[in-house]
This record gives structure tokens, sequence and C-alpha cells, in this order.
């Protein structure tokens, strides 16, 4: 996963780390696009920045940022960085680094995930782990790490199979 350095790391603060896609993101409006044969992975990340923003999670995340420093982990190719950037400005989220997808990369987001969080606690404190996908939940409780269970998004599917068996996001 790659990484976006825009903003400085402040290592006194501990992180809190957010999921985008069934977290801060509504995908459902996209869905259609997962549940073609073949699936249209283009369509799927081109309608990403109509998403209209999840509140619960925002809110979260705007809470969050009094005592941590907000970082957000995606299994979203490298490909779309301008378009997560701009919606996350948009919807008024804090400003914070961003890790994503290599555009060629399509481990499941469990293992992808895992491996960057464990390489931020090598440096930083991890206050939490905010994610809709139950088995990344799993491993990252797993390994140690605080996790808050994504409860107010319906991730279908479609979507939960092509973040474990086709790595797209």
């Amino acid at each position: 996963m790659t990484e976006d350095s825009r903003s400085p790391e402040d290592s006194s603060r501990p992180l809190a780390v957010f999921d985008l896609d069934g977290t801060l993101a509504d995908t459902a409006h996209r869905q259609r696009f997962l549940e073609r044969r073949p699936r249209d992975w283009d369509a799927f990340f081109a309608a990403a920045p109509q998403d209209p923003p999840l509140a619960r999670g925002v809110e979260l995340a705007l809470a969050s940022a009094a005592e941590c420093e907000v970082v957000y982990l995606t299994g979203r190719p490298e490909r779309c960085r301008a378009d997560t950037v701009d919606w996350l400005a948009r919807q008024g989220l804090p400003e914070g680094r961003i890790w994503m997808r290599r555009n060629n990369d399509r481990r499941p987001a469990r293992r992808t995930k895992l491996e960057i969080l464990q390489e931020l606690a090598r440096r930083r404190t991890v206050r939490m782990l905010v994610d809709d996908d139950e088995l990344v939940c799993a491993d990252a409780e797993r390994a140690g790490f605080a996790v808050v269970r994504v409860t107010w998004a319906n991730t279908p599917e479609a979507l939960k199979d092509a973040q474990e068996r086709e790595g797209r996001t």
C-alpha cells in the first residue's frame, strides 16, 4: 500500500485509523457495478466521488480528531487518490495521511490493512481502527488492536467478496 505524506506526523498524538468505503462513504449507489459479471471495477471506482457520507462515521472521525491524528486506510487503488482527497475535503473530514492499495495489489484487504496497522504501531500508538470489513476487524483484534466495528452501514455480499477474494477494495 502507498501512503500520502501531505500532512506532517505529530508523534505525540495517537492515531485513529478510518476505513473509507462502508465506514465513511456510502457505496450503495455503486454496488450495481460489482453485481454484474464481469465486475466493472473502473465504473465502481469512477462513481466514488458521488458517494454520500455516512453520518455516524463522519461524526466519529470528527470527534476522534480532538484527541487523535486521524488517518485513512483504504483498499481503494492508488489511481483513486485525487478523487479520495477531494471527497474527504468536501465532507469536512480531518486532513490526514491516506494509505491506498497499489494499483496492481490484489491481496485480501485483511492482509494489506493488518500489515499497515502493524507498521504504524511500530512508530505510533494506534488508538483504534474503524472498519466495516469483519475479516479485517477480526484479524486486527487478534493482533491486539482496538477495533470499532461499523454497524451503521450495510456491506453487500459483492463488496465483501471483492475485499477478500479479489483484493480490489
